[in-house]
């Protein structure tokens, strides 16, 4: 990165703080709920890049910031304040806030730290009562590579696929781009499919599961809200299944998704794959059980 004099650019910074932040507003990347998200907090990362610091305080200079990074975000910096995350270039010119993917290692590099900094993300459409009650698990560090799943519940999940195939359980969020390209792979590979949908976005994401398994026609439903159209589900129904797909997923670390489970021994295959690779991890060899 240049050196820059931040001192002698201050004045030029400061009257162009407003016009960039709209700027950004304009194109949809800054809602005015994200901004507010972003001030009030206290506290920043001492070890973080100063000059980018300076450059950002600049810019917001009511937003504090809890920790700072730029390595490995393509020459973008991750800002976290408080529980907000919004990523920034070296000099904050411009503001991004949305979704990070790593396109080499198939991460959502967003949802990661999402649930890193505010654990109770995963769980925002589980029951209020559950919530206020502190019964909610935290998520571990990392999955594991097998788990059991036997206990989880038939209503939280849609059948789909071969039914002759192979079948493989995946857990799965409706606003994640990588779901989305998994279900073509997936009717490619001919398997047997069980998706069970879990709320790594938030709100809008447990919102659209609800409408999904609530839908008459499940599995029409799934393919329309993969492909960004209206579901045509009742205004209720028992979401309990709902409930026990996140609590399963937060016990077992799923912080990203997609995540797949074969359902012959229980083991874990995160992130998307090609058709031929689903069909390599479903026609493993299993040495042993777990299967339900």
């Amino acid at each position: 990165m240049k050196n820059t004099d931040f001192t002698t650019q201050k004045r030029c910074l400061k009257t162009t703080a407003l016009a960039a932040i709209l700027a950004v507003a304009s194109a949809g990347l800054v809602t005015a709920s994200a901004i507010a998200a972003v001030t009030g907090v206290s506290g920043f990362n001492q070890r973080a890049n100063v000059q980018v610091i300076a450059a950002l305080k600049l810019r917001l200079p009511k937003t504090p910031i809890t920790s700072l990074g730029c390595e490995g975000f393509g020459g973008l910096c991750e800002v976290v304040s408080d529980k907000a995350l919004f990523y920034i270039d070296e000099r904050a010119r411009y503001l991004f806030v949305g979704r990070l993917y790593d396109m080499e290692t198939r991460a959502d590099l967003t949802a990661a730290k999402l649930l890193a900094i505010n654990p109770d993300m995963l769980a925002a459409g589980a029951s209020f009562a559950s919530r206020q009650a502190g019964t909610q698990k935290q998520p571990s560090n990392a999955a594991p590579q097998k788990v059991n799943l036997k206990g989880l519940p038939k209503n939280g999940a849609i059948f789909w696929g071969n039914p002759d195939g192979p079948k493989v359980v995946v857990f799965s969020d409706f606003q994640c781009s990588y779901c989305k390209r998994l279900t073509e792979e997936l009717k490619k590979a001919r398997v047997q499919v069980e998706e069970r949908p879990i709320s790594i976005f938030g709100e809008q994401s447990r919102a659209i599961s609800k409408s999904v398994i609530c839908a008459g026609d499940k599995v029409a439903a799934l393919h329309r809200a993969y492909a960004g159209g209206q579901t045509d589900g009742r205004s209720s129904c028992d979401t309990s299944g709902l409930d026990a797909n996140e609590d399963f997923a937060l016990r077992h670390g799923f912080s990203g998704t997609p995540v797949m489970v074969r359902a012959s021994d229980g083991t874990v295959l995160q992130g998307y794959r090609s058709a031929p690779e689903l069909r390599a991890f479903l026609s493993a060899s299993v040495a042993q059980g777990g299967a339900r």
